[in-house]
């Protein structure tokens, strides 16, 4: 019991550091009225863990970087924020661009880490 507290404890320690770094990074770079850095951020944590799903880990390093690791690298609720907010100042364009990249891309990346995992 105790160690899986302490494996997805770890996780999200780097996941949210990791997070924290890139989108800062990424906006830092894009200098867009589009929430970028979340959008990638949220779309390679897609990828990753669909090739890590698909590496049939232990379940220690599973909840490590699955439960840890991805679920505080990847943010929804942000995601759900920056929607809401992108609506409230009538940005339509916007708002479908990123729901329906940030669902379709997601969902296809996930599969394209799966496809990836089974042949590693």
């Amino acid at each position: 019991m105790w160690i899986d507290v302490i494996s997805i404890a770890i996780g999200a320690f780097f996941g949210a550091n990791a997070r924290y770094w890139l989108s800062t990074w990424i906006k830092s770079r894009v200098k867009w009225d589009f929430p970028m850095a979340t959008l990638l951020i949220n779309l390679a944590g897609a990828f990753v863990l669909g090739f890590v799903v698909q590496l049939q880990l232990s379940f220690d390093w599973n909840l490590l970087l699955t439960t840890g690791f991805l679920g505080a690298f990847t943010t929804f609720s942000t995601f759900k924020l920056e929607s809401v907010q992108l609506h409230a100042e009538r940005k339509w364009k916007k708002v479908i661009l990123y729901q329906v990249v940030t669902y379709s891309a997601g969902l296809a990346l996930v599969v394209a880490g799966m496809l990836l995992g089974s042949i590693v």
